[in-house]
């Protein structure tokens, strides 16, 4: 979806107080993101988008009740617009400083410690959008390279399916980074809630973990979000098994820019051999 067309569909779902061509455009990717007075408005890309809309203000109206800081939904139910979903949020205030790795812990600490919803929440899913993002690499990647990313896939699948948790199962937000906390002027607060699961708490704390060993975060960040959330998943003898499938699906989410842009198939070459060459310290640039 281009911005002209969800342009059209924010004009046509009339949810804004000010006509969709003076709305400013967010954020374009599965879903434009426009904002106008006090709200935010979402179109997705199509309607295969819609239950997963249906879900995430599930999960905002969820969140309000429990007391979890997060964006708020300001319908509760989504429109489907021209075939596209389109959900209304209230806009936050400005952010008063970056978020950081100890803001993101403060947040995980609350919602890990909640039941399930009245609603089911999926399984964290991080290994089924491989074969779709190899499939549009082509032929802009090696074979081989696409083939050992299968049969990683494969293999940490099977071995996931097996893990032992330490901490007990529940709703975890699924992408759990800094970039997803917004800290206005009363604090943190969770943003992008589409990736809510039902899964290992874990999944969380991997996250942040390969931000350190693979993006750059420092070791000195890493420590206070251990020390902030309580624990540290790298003394998980499960880890290594969330961590590879993680990178898995992280280099083939970069594979399918490569066709189009050159620095992203430099990206994914620099991941894959790294991961053929078990080097875990070779450092991964965010794409």
């Amino acid at each position: 979806m281009d911005e002209a067309r969800a342009r059209d569909v924010l004009a046509a779902a009339g949810v804004l107080p000010v006509p969709a061509r003076e709305a400013r455009l967010l954020a374009l990717g599965e879903n434009a993101v426009f904002a106008a007075g006090d709200l935010v408005v979402k179109v997705g890309r199509d309607a295969e988008l819609l239950d997963r809309a249906r879900r995430e203000l599930s999960v905002a109206v969820w969140l309000a009740e429990a007391g979890v800081p997060a964006v708020r939904a300001a319908e509760t139910k989504p429109l489907l617009v021209e075939g596209c979903p389109v959900t209304v949020w209230h806009r936050l205030p400005e952010a008063v400083r970056p978020a950081e790795p100890r803001d993101l812990a403060e947040l995980l600490r609350l919602v890990h410690v909640l039941p399930a919803p009245p609603f089911a929440l999926p399984p964290r899913e991080l290994l089924g959008g491989v074969e779709r993002w190899l499939r549009l690499a082509g032929d802009a990647i090696d074979p081989a390279d696409a083939a050992y990313l299968r049969a990683r896939r494969d293999g940490f699948a099977t071995a996931a399916a097996t893990l032992t948790p330490h901490l007990p199962p529940g709703p975890i937000h699924g992408d759990a980074l800094p970039r997803n906390v917004h800290v206005g002027p009363d604090g943190p607060v969770l943003v992008d809630l589409e990736t809510f699961s039902g899964d290992l708490r874990e999944h969380d704390l991997v996250v942040m973990a390969l931000s350190r060993d693979r993006y750059g975060m420092s070791a000195a960040a890493y420590d206070t979000f251990t020390s902030v959330y309580g624990w540290d998943v790298r003394e998980w003898s499960g880890c290594s098994v969330l961590r590879g499938a993680r990178e898995t699906a992280s280099c083939a989410w970069v594979a399918q820019h490569a066709p189009a842009n050159p620095q992203a198939r430099a990206e994914f070459e620099r991941r894959v051999a790294s991961l053929r060459d078990g080097d875990e310290t070779v450092r991964w640039y965010p794409f």
